[in-house]
């Protein structure tokens, strides 16, 4: 169960993660990109980020190159919350395949 603190820092985090995500993939014709969830650890050390990849063919290519670039991204994050937060938590990304799931929930269900 996460406490209250926990909480509000992952909205934060998911929130700043949002626009950096937006404004990175502004370039890139085609392709969108959201983060859908952010848990973060007790100790508030390490954040996982749990991101929607649009089109899902090319959600493993993307998901390679945003951690291959992590580190410019925790950078980026420290520098807008560096007022808020103290330590910046290390930055974990996973694919959020929940969508998936649902469609193809209903394509059984649809049969």
């Amino acid at each position: 169960m996460d406490t209250t603190r926990q909480q509000k820092i992952s909205r934060l985090i998911q929130k700043e993660l949002s626009d950096i995500f937006q404004k990175q993939t502004a370039s890139l014709h085609g392709v969108l990109v959201s983060v859908s969830a952010v848990r973060i650890s007790p100790d508030l050390s390490v954040c996982r980020g749990y991101l929607s990849i649009f089109p899902s063919e090319r959600s493993a290519e993307i998901l390679e190159n945003i951690n291959g670039n992590v580190r410019e991204l925790r950078y980026e994050l420290g520098r807008r919350l560096r007022y808020q937060l103290r330590i910046i938590p290390e930055l974990k990304f996973f694919i959020d395949d929940s969508l998936d799931y649902i469609d193809h929930i209903d394509e059984l269900l649809k049969k």
